[in-house]
């Protein structure tokens, strides 16, 4: 059925179409043959086709331009009639004979253009009579066409100053009346479209309304587009006319696209001396009218106007610009007790972006437009609504965005209460923006008192819902939990005092963040805090006597509280990791019995958590590299951690990751500083014990595999032999390196020996060395002349 309206309405216009251009042909013939008696006969039949009422607002339009375009034709014959000596005045008079009112009046219309540019009456006189004539047409849409051809075509010849049709007397009050009644009548048309017809068509009437609005708005255009239209008359006459029009029409769709055309057609500097009458219309407004636009589109143009014209930010705090948009909105919400939350936000979004910019030092009046957020959420508690949700992201981030500054937000009491009412994934959104601004302007965080208030806001990434972490991507969840550890990074004092302060903020509130998220905050506040131990030992090396709350030994017990937490992640090598870091520290600080205890709970997480023989290997050297490096530790307990870390590497799973480990550690019997301690005989235990465990390797291969194995573990204690024989280790002899050489070489001649181009590689490189190290002279060549390589 609509299939078939749709099809009726393309024949009709078709018809018209035809009607129209064949009475338009018939019109130019008569042009050409300068017959203005037939050229008005054929012209009005051709604009009898207007008549219809069977066509939709879109498809009438269609057929209006194209009888426009004809009309424009048949004002350039009256303009060149006139100038060969035709009356305009018989002129004006013989179209007023045709038949049918509609054809009259545009016609009327056209020759009136002319009338007026002949400039034999006044231009005043004419409008005024075109205007009222055009009273004859009632129907909404062919009125509304018809004054929007007047319109058209008389934009350009209103008596306005300036203009060569400007009258001795008051003009520009007869160019605004003209265009004022104009528009008047044309609203009424158009309202009076929603009241024809069916109720079951009512969206269809909306629609079609809708597409004619800018028929109807083009006459406001046209007045911002008169000079003579200064502020007086503007405030005197021309907005009370408009906005009284507004009022009384009392049409939602009317309402709403009139408002919105005042505020984008006329200037700013109009809307801001003329608020008190523009904001006491909106109450009188239709309910249903959507408010919050019309007012955040008014506070954008206003704030977009102090951004680009800072001279006239006087203007603003004289006319108190922010008072009245605030007490407004207070009383609009007020009145309208049903207004979704969407709405109110909207409307506090944006006279909170107002505010920003016009009064950028005023932080009562933006914290006093974020108090009125908040008294309105605490009634509609937690939002659900996304579009609110996104929207309160808005109202916060625009602090971020003027000021580029957390710490200023922070200022701003109420700006945490209205975070309180985000649902979870949406404060994690605005924990986010927040996190971004501070890395994107690089913004300093110094004291305890404003991280406290930085991770109060943040708390969504960091505290989850009651320290459980719901469901969520993976890979969201990282790249979150990573940006709260960059943040950690940048927060910093140079007071040790303070920075400590800080630490132990970071410090309480990570712990409430659930195991699952330790593992990322933990380690970047590890190393904050050994990055102040560092700066405290520099600073007591400067001054002995100072003495400072945060200690080495207060951190230090901090330290070892955040890593026995990531045992509950679990993350062992993490927390080995750290252990070992820390006990570095320690043993920068002199401090034994806490680098003790730190290499203790390394190796108590090496037994009881870490069964991966991969993981193994990699804690061992680690714990092996850190203990090869401490000089803090006595006899004893150096004897302990050490025979601890050998016993470890006898019993990995894996025979050569055994040997490997084992030659490790004889550097921990060598110390590479003069001072340390040096011990020749376990140095070569622990080479002689790897070697036999690389010997029982190959034996293995043989058994297994009916082959040897490869001579690699063999090269590389051959390495080590030659590492301490160059160190002066007097344990180690040229008959020991000669006896591993031969071994290594007669192992890769045996004829059941694994061919490995690696090895054999690394054996020639190491025969080389030890050619180049004869060859170099002075004490090294005489240690190595007895070697034969």
């Amino acid at each position: 059925m609509i299939s078939d309206g749709i099809d009726d309405e393309e024949k009709w216009l078709s018809s018209g179409i035809a009607g129209l251009q064949q009475n338009a042909f018939y019109m130019h013939r008569a042009l050409d043959s300068n017959n203005v008696k037939d050229a008005l006969k054929y012209s009005a039949q051709m604009l009898s086709e207007l008549r219809t009422s069977k066509l939709s607002p879109h498809k009438y339009y269609a057929l209006y331009m194209r009888a426009f375009d004809e009309l424009r034709k048949l004002e350039l014959f009256f303009h060149e009639e006139t100038r060969r000596g035709c009356s305009i005045i018989e002129l004006y008079e013989l179209v007023q004979h045709a038949g049918n009112i509609l054809p009259r009046l545009y016609l009327l219309c056209t020759v009136g253009c002319v009338y007026i540019k002949s400039k034999e009456a006044p231009a005043k006189d004419i409008l005024k009579d075109l205007v009222e004539m055009c009273r004859g047409i009632q129907h909404p849409l062919r009125g509304l066409f018809l004054r929007s051809y007047l319109s058209q075509v008389s934009k350009d010849k209103l008596p306005d100053i300036g203009s060569e049709y400007e009258g001795d007397a008051d003009t520009v009050a007869d160019a605004v009346e003209f265009v004022l009644q104009n528009f008047t009548e044309m609203n009424k048309l158009w309202v009076r479209m929603q009241y024809q017809g069916p109720a079951r068509e009512k969206e269809r009437r909306e629609k079609e309304r809708s597409e004619l609005r800018d028929l109807v708005g083009k006459n406001l255009h046209v007045l911002s587009q008169i000079e003579g239209v200064d502020l007086d008359m503007y405030k005197d006459t021309v907005l009370p006319r408009v906005l009284e029009q507004v009022v009384n029409c009392k049409d939602e769709l009317a309402q709403f696209y009139l408002m919105d055309c005042i505020i984008q057609v006329f200037p700013d500097e109009y809307h801001l001396q003329t608020l008190d009458t523009l904001l006491g219309a909106c109450p009188q407004l239709q309910p249903s009218v959507d408010i919050k636009s019309v007012l955040s589109s008014l506070m954008e143009r206003l704030s977009n106007y102090a951004a680009t014209s800072p001279e006239v930010l006087p203007d603003f705090l004289q006319v108190d610009a922010f008072s009245k948009l605030n007490t407004a909105i207070g009383k609009i919400i007020e009145a309208q007790a049903d207004m979704p939350i969407l709405a109110v936000v909207t409307l506090y979004s944006s006279l909170l972006t107002f505010t920003l910019h016009v009064h950028p030092d005023r932080f009562d009046y933006a914290d006093q437009v974020l108090g009125s957020c908040v008294k309105k959420l605490s009634i509609v508690g937690k939002l659900d609504d996304s579009k609110a949700a996104k929207q309160i992201v808005a109202l916060l981030s625009a602090p971020l965005d003027k000021y580029n500054d957390v710490i200023t937000a922070l200022k701003l009491s109420n700006y945490p209460c209205v975070m309180e009412y985000l649902d979870y994934e949406t404060n994690k959104v605005m924990a986010k923006i927040i996190i971004q601004s501070i890395m994107k302007n690089e913004t300093h965080i110094c004291t305890g008192d404003k991280v406290e208030a930085l991770f109060e806001l943040i708390k969504g990434l960091i505290e989850g819902t009651n320290g459980t972490v719901p469901d969520e991507d993976e890979e969201d969840f990282k790249e979150e939990q990573n940006a709260v550890a960059r943040l950690i990074q940048m927060l910093h004092n140079d007071d040790p005092e303070e920075m400590f302060k800080i630490i132990d903020v970071v410090r309480k509130h990570i712990l409430t963040g659930g195991v699952k998220r330790l593992s990322f905050t933990v380690p970047p506040l590890v190393f904050s805090s050994l990055k102040l131990i560092r700066r405290l030992q520099n600073q007591d090396a400067e001054n002995p006597g100072d003495e400072t709350e945060g200690t080495p030994k207060k951190i230090f017990q901090l330290l070892n509280q955040l890593i026995e937490a990531l045992a509950n992640v679990p993350a062992p090598e993490l927390a080995l990791r750290l252990y070992l870091q820390c006990a570095e520290a320690a043993n920068d600080s002199d401090l034994e019995p806490v680098a003790c205890e730190f290499f203790t709970q390394a190796y108590i997480l090496y037994e009881e958590e870490i069964s991966d023989s991969r993981e193994q290997v990699t804690a061992l050297y680690l714990i092996i590299g850190t203990l090869q490096r401490m000089h803090v530790f006595g006899v004893e307990n150096r004897d302990t951690l050490t025979h601890k870390a050998t016993g470890y590497s006898a019993k990995l799973l894996k025979k050569p990751d055994q040997c490997r480990a084992v030659y490790a550690c004889s550097h921990l019997f060598w110390a590479d500083d003069q001072d340390g301690a040096r011990d020749g005989e376990r140095v070569l235990l622990c080479l002689k014990r790897a070697l036999k465990i690389a010997n029982a390797a190959q034996q293995m291969a043989n058994a297994t595999r009916g082959c040897g194995g490869s001579v690699m573990l063999f090269i590389e204690i051959l390495n080590k032999y030659l590492y301490f024989f160059e160190k002066g280790n007097n344990q180690i002899t040229v008959n020991t390196i000669q006896d591993l050489m031969e071994l290594i070489t007669t192992e890769m001649q045996n004829e059941n020996a694994t061919n490995d181009p690696a090895a054999e590689a690394f054996f020639a490189s190491t025969l080389r060395y030890i050619q180049f190290q004869k060859q170099k002279g002075g004490a090294v060549s005489e240690k190595y002349e007895p070697v034969k390589a």
